[in-house]
């Protein structure tokens, strides 16, 4: 899934593939997906992209946006699977989208659960959207303690601290997949309540959720997620699914999977004790 680390390292990765090449046609869903979302119509999109030379690709929240010139764009998000193939490689049976470039190289676009792939000219009326790319980045320095201590004192007293990062886009691009590691580190359940926090453990969990984050871009992203040549990242994550049932790496006691709040949560029963 598309969170900080991989909207960030993926941009990069892939403006460097990508930057300069031409769209020479786009190819609708040949599997047609229920939960996946478009900008229109998708038909349209060859209209809209077709002849439009890649010039850069950004990464904000949990959105990727590839950008064209005469201010085009090719945005896709969390839920959303992007694979890159040389001229030699065939079609892919199955997928929501594909775009192929003069050089004959392609990249196509699959959905799992859901996710969205918008393809438009100019602006891109998306909440979602526009959040990621407009509020403050944890990974900026601006988002500081005055900044945080604020986010949580308007966000009510009753959230618990994964309610108040992982959820109603407070963080854009921060979710429960990234959440697992930053809490850990922080020492914290990811029920323990807000109100309960202390200003020494406040400025705790910032600095986890910064440091956390700036170790997950620096290797490459996470090794549960992969980039556009299908490599995992080399960030090795602590609690994920793949090491669930590993003992905690710091006290060697058991670690919990519990579903809350819509999805999985993984932490150590005395390192993270509620």
């Amino acid at each position: 899934m598309i969170e900080i680390p991989e909207s960030i390292v993926f941009a990069l990765h892939a403006e460097n593939i990508l930057r300069g090449k031409v769209v020479a046609d786009v190819i609708n869903a040949t599997y047609p997906h229920r939960f996946t979302w478009y900008q229109g119509d998708p038909s349209l999109y060859s209209s809209i992209l077709a002849g439009r030379k890649v010039e850069s690709i950004k990464g904000y929240g949990s959105y990727i946006d590839i950008c064209f010139d005469n201010d085009t764009h090719l945005v896709f998000c969390d839920g959303t699977n992007i694979r890159y193939y040389e001229k030699t490689d065939k079609y892919p049976k199955k997928f929501q989208l594909l775009v192929a470039f003069e050089d004959n190289t392609f990249i196509v676009f699959t959905v799992a659960m859901y996710g969205g792939i918008y393809a438009f000219h100019g602006t891109f009326d998306n909440p979602y959207y526009c959040g990621s790319k407009e509020k403050l980045s944890p990974l900026d320095k601006k988002f500081d303690n005055h900044y945080f201590h604020k986010m949580i004192t308007d966000s009510g007293k009753n959230l618990s601290v994964k309610a108040l990062l992982a959820t109603e886009q407070r963080i854009p691009g921060l979710g429960n997949g990234v959440l697992q590691d930053i809490l850990f580190n922080a020492g914290l359940n990811p029920k323990r309540r807000i109100n309960t926090l202390s200003e020494k453990e406040e400025r705790t969990l910032l600095s986890s959720i910064k440091d956390t984050l700036e170790d997950m871009v620096s290797q490459g992203g996470r090794d549960t997620e992969k980039d556009l040549l299908e490599n995992p990242g080399r960030y090795h994550c602590i609690l994920s699914k793949n090491t669930c049932h590993e003992p905690c790496p710091k006290c060697g006691g058991k670690i919990i999977k519990e579903a809350y709040l819509g999805g999985s949560v993984y932490y150590c029963r005395d390192c993270q004790a509620l």
